[in-house]
């Protein structure tokens, strides 16, 4: 099966201008030949095939959005070679646009004031959607999703969840090979988050729509990723499955704790230094907590967890404790900081 996108050692550079302070360096910028070049994405390879959901991460200033940029033919790339269904993006922009759909967190491509069907409609005419595949396509949707309330209502009148929602609907609308998803459950409730999750499922499995997801909420990625590629500061750290990466990381297990009251240790950092006193191998340990939980993230192939109980006991009342597999999040967390 040939692959829907193709980069081969894709590198892009900005060149930017070392600026002075003040009013006096301003007027000498203007004049000024001192640059320094910044490379965003550094010598990439990615293969995608169709119908794949890939889940695109990285901290920001990663080289996420100059990587989509660069598939959707904004931008041209320094060096390298990126083919999207055949198509050299920044020279077949017009061509590439017809075969993709593109939802760019809140910034909506909907018209402000007029209903979501007049959208639609409107969208019709610009991909040039013949009148029987339309009618098809509002049909999966109404059978995939309550818009008929949404259908007649100005997009100004819509919720966040229902504008974002609506968006999703009108980038597969005129059934792209390829949709690009940037944060699309950001700022959303857990409500409506599961429920565009689910019809990003849905759409992807009755059109075999290639999804490309950058997100920050690895709730996303664990609801519609089977793969994901990380980069960070431009480049590529990883590229497979979830499961496999998980793999990397299988001896790590988070002790949850909550806590009791004690005057002489109430915080995490006099937690960590408490276990820094049992442990030599302090690395494997790590403490976080939110309103409620205490969380230490701990590798068994270095350190005890019966180990770990003792130290914390030895200091602290445990009012209760779980113990859970390492989260996508913190394995992610975990390759920013080590790499794989």
């Amino acid at each position: 099966m040939q692959n829907l996108i193709e980069i081969k050692e894709v590198s892009k550079e900005f060149k930017i201008l070392n600026r002075r302070e003040g009013l006096i360096g301003s007027v000498k910028d203007l004049f000024s030949r001192n640059y320094k070049i910044v490379k965003a994405v550094d010598n990439i390879s990615i293969s995608i095939a169709p119908g794949e959901i890939v889940g695109y991460l990285g901290p920001n200033g990663a080289g996420k959005s100059t990587t989509i940029k660069m598939m959707t033919g904004v931008l041209e790339p320094t060096s390298g070679e990126i083919l999207v269904n055949g198509n050299v993006p920044y020279k077949n922009r017009s061509k590439n646009a017809q075969e993709i759909g593109v939802v760019f967190g809140q910034r909506s491509q909907l018209w402000w004031s007029l209903p979501l069907i007049e959208s639609f409609r409107l969208l019709k005419d610009i991909y040039q959607i013949d009148d029987s595949e339309y009618e098809n396509v509002i049909k999966l949707y109404k059978s995939l999703v309550d818009i008929e309330p949404l259908l007649h209502k100005p997009v100004r009148q819509m919720s966040l969840g229902q504008r974002t929602l609506s968006d999703i609907l009108a980038a597969f609308l005129h059934n792209p090979k390829i949709v690009f998803l940037d944060e699309p459950t950001i700022g959303l409730d857990v409500s409506m988050k599961n429920k565009i999750r689910i019809l990003i499922q849905a759409l992807n499995h009755e059109k075999n729509t290639t999804v490309i997801l950058t997100t920050h909420d690895m709730g996303d990625v664990d609801a519609l990723c089977k793969r994901i590629v990380i980069i960070d500061k431009g480049k590529m750290l990883y590229d497979n499955d979830i499961e496999h990466l998980k793999g990397f990381f299988g001896s790590y297990r988070t002790l949850k704790l909550r806590l009791g009251e004690n005057e002489t240790q109430q915080t995490d950092v006099n937690l960590e230094n408490a276990l820094a006193k049992h442990f030599t191998e302090y690395e494997a340990i790590s403490v976080s907590s939110d309103d409620e939980w205490t969380s230490i993230l701990i590798n068994e192939e270095k350190i005890k967890l019966m180990d770990v109980m003792k130290a914390v006991q030895d200091n602290y009342f445990i009012r209760d404790m779980k113990l859970e597999e390492i989260s996508t999040e913190e394995v992610i967390r975990k390759i920013y900081e080590e790499g794989v």
